[in-house]
């Protein structure tokens, strides 16, 4: 059996998971998600505690008992704290705008990039070159950020487009340095 599935999960007092067939259903102050739990697993409400149990062994089987506990925490603590990702837009003249429920990139094309935003999600615009994402659904939260991303990732040459915060792009030299050495003979 996997050693995290085992685990039983506490519920918190402001959050209220009811089973319905194989779905959970997760209430809590940010908002009510409901989690698919596969056939091969039983999910028992007792305690004020998530139990989880397989109904047989199998490999495939012991994966997703760990897997489901996972997905029904990262549900609990959407929830009661929510997710957010921050993403950050560099270049010249790249920008962004929220306008009503669509986000509006300015990111060197000859038009603008219009993103409706999902059902769930709320993005706020600091600045106009930091986008906060957040939400109750991680995964949702994650898909969202990265859409926005894939508009115009990260080049390596000037390190324009837009990233997430923290992350490092590695830089290239470029074509200056290769020229400059056959020159050089």
């Amino acid at each position: 059996m996997s050693r995290l599935g085992k685990r039983p999960l506490p519920i918190p007092e402001k959050v209220k998971v009811e089973k319905k067939d194989h779905i959970l259903r997760i209430t809590g102050p940010l908002g009510t998600l409901n989690q698919n739990i596969p056939l091969c697993i039983n999910a028992k409400i007792e305690n004020n505690q998530v139990v989880f149990e397989m109904t047989e062994f199998s490999p495939e089987n012991n994966m997703m008992h760990g897997l489901t506990r996972g997905l029904v925490k990262n549900c609990i603590e959407g929830v009661v704290n929510g997710f957010k990702k921050e993403l950050e837009i560099s270049g010249l003249g790249y920008k962004a705008a929220l306008e009503g429920n669509k986000l509006n990139l300015q990111l060197g094309f000859s038009h603008p990039v219009v993103f409706p935003v999902p059902e769930g999600i709320k993005i706020t615009v600091e600045k106009a070159t930091r986008i906060t994402i957040s939400g109750a659904d991680k995964t949702l939260v994650g898909k969202t950020a990265a859409h926005i991303r894939s508009f115009r990732p990260p080049e390596p040459y000037k390190a324009t487009g837009i990233k997430y915060v923290g992350e490092h792009i590695i830089r290239k030299a470029g074509k200056a340095a290769a020229a400059g050495a056959m020159g050089a003979k």
